[in-house]
């Protein structure tokens, strides 16, 4: 999408200030840049429920900042928005004007509109998830039931994790009793029985990214991370062990967030016993890619993610944007047998196949496996991920074997179907020198016995001895001869 609109969020939220600008295809806004200021507006709002002078101090130069930064980087929409902290704060209204006076117009959200667009952010990223969103910000939670698509109950709860701490001076308990009160009132109480808990927010995700480092967990892509409930029980005294320092050392958390991931651990751990829910999937979309999908029309919003952003992708970094669309059309016929999932899984590899030709032959695999391993792709699982880069590195002429962490994240009998893609578009690619026209007049058939390539007349010479040693490598692979047809 060349030429795209810069457009821009600012969300004030009860702990951090934050300006995202963002800049590609419509579904899937690629973020081209993303700071926070660690604020703590909701920090004093127990005590004396406004914003302190400090806090409103911070949140007066980052606003000033940031406003200058989306004028500078051309920014054609700024959409400004502020939670529960000056939602809530005498002087809440004091910092909107500041913001005002710098050409921001803030729109308030209640905690309806905020959880709507928490639980449309993990729709936006997570298509078919089923379960609870849970948005801790820093003055309040918010939980969405989402299902088949669709944001349907949703409520806000007064216990941002800048508030924890005050609740749980109180008694060993009180923080169990608070929420155990609210959710019975409410209604909650066990509505996530056998469901995930989908967890949005700086402070959940960052207690999952010390999980992963407590475990050394192989990918190091929070988005998707899952933690059983007793893990997250575990997890929770565990941290009772780990000073501040450590955890700064071990997951890269700030010295702002760290004092508060005990009490965001705590809650998660009553949260998910109270709702009933079995698992806490970390999601890296939240309220703002939500404001962002809430704008979409349902044409677009029913896009797949990973495809749009693979084709993106493809269409910055490869040499014929073209032909990875051709390409999966032209060695599907050899994997009939593939389900829904593994065939856009494919198609997300053919899209990329071209990515890593910028990259030293000797180091084209490498390049393939780091795209599709580490690139900020959703509507993908680990799983996923490690099929599509088995893909790109057989495809761009990596070894046989599966290289690490491959084989901890996907099966390998799924591993050597991947394995049979890349060769697949290997011998694509080759035959075609990357452009549509010669797979448009190609094709591939598989029988008990052969793996044939259809050529007509006019092509023949396309078929030469490097082409033809790939056509036989992937006829080895599927236990087939090589044969080539000519008409």
């Amino acid at each position: 999408m060349s030429g795209a609109r810069r457009t821009a969020i600012i969300d004030i939220g009860s702990n951090s200030i934050r300006l995202v600008v963002y800049q590609s295809a419509r579904r899937v806004p690629a973020p081209i840049f993303n700071e926070k200021v660690m604020a703590g507006l909701g920090r004093s709002l127990s005590e004396t429920g406004a914003i302190d002078a400090e806090a409103f101090a911070l949140a007066r130069t980052g606003l000033a900042r940031f406003a200058w930064l989306a004028r500078e980087m051309g920014v054609a929409h700024v959409r400004t928005v502020a939670t529960a902290a000056v939602r809530d704060a005498s002087n809440g209204g004091d910092l909107i004007a500041v913001a005002e006076g710098l050409g921001l117009t803030v729109e308030v959200l209640t905690g309806e509109e905020e959880a709507t667009a928490s639980g449309l952010g993990v729709l936006s990223a997570i298509p078919d998830a089923d379960g609870i969103v849970g948005d801790l910000g820093g003055g309040s939670l918010e939980l969405v039931r989402i299902v088949a698509g669709t944001v349907t109950d949703r409520i806000s709860f007064p216990l941002g994790v800048l508030r924890l701490a005050a609740i749980r001076a109180k008694g060993k308990s009180s923080l169990d009793r608070r929420v155990a009160k609210l959710l019975g009132d409410s209604g909650w109480a066990g509505r996530g029985k056998g469901l995930p808990l989908y967890m949005v927010g700086g402070s959940w995700r960052s207690l999952a990214k010390l999980d992963m480092e407590l475990n050394g967990y192989p990918l190091p892509v929070i988005h998707g991370y899952a933690m059983s409930a007793d893990e997250v029980a575990r997890l929770e005294r565990s941290m009772g062990h780990i000073d501040k320092a450590r955890m700064k050392t071990l997951a890269g958390i700030s010295s702002a967030r760290a004092p508060t991931l005990q009490d965001a651990a705590a809650l998660l751990a009553i949260l998910m016993r109270r709702l009933g829910t079995t698992a806490a999937v970390a999601s890296s979309h939240g309220l703002r890619e939500g404001l962002l999908y809430q704008q979409l029309p349902a044409s677009v919003r029913a896009e797949d993610a990973l495809i749009v952003a693979a084709r993106e992708e493809a269409r910055v970094a490869g040499r014929f944007p073209e032909h990875g669309d051709t390409l999966d059309r032209w060695i599907a016929p050899l994997f009939g047998g593939d389900s829904a999932d593994r065939a856009r899984l494919r198609h997300a590899a053919c899209l990329l196949a071209d990515v890593g030709w910028r990259a030293n032959p000797e180091f084209r695999a490498e390049r393939g496996v780091e795209i599709a391993l580490h690139g900020n792709w959703i509507a993908i699982d680990a799983r996923g991920r490690a099929l599509v880069a088995q893909a790109l590195h057989s495809s761009l002429g990596g070894e046989a074997t599966s290289p690490d962490p491959l084989g901890r994240l996907a099966p390998h009998d799924e591993l050597a179907v991947a394995v049979q893609w890349g060769l697949a578009m290997r011998l694509g690619q080759r035959l075609s020198g990357g452009v549509a026209a010669p797979l448009d007049r190609t094709r591939l058939t598989l029988d008990e016995q052969t793996l044939t390539l259809h050529v007509g007349a006019q092509d023949a010479a396309l078929y030469g001895d490097t082409v033809e040693k790939r056509h036989r490598a992937l006829a080895s692979s599927m236990g087939r001869q090589a044969r080539l047809a000519v008409a």
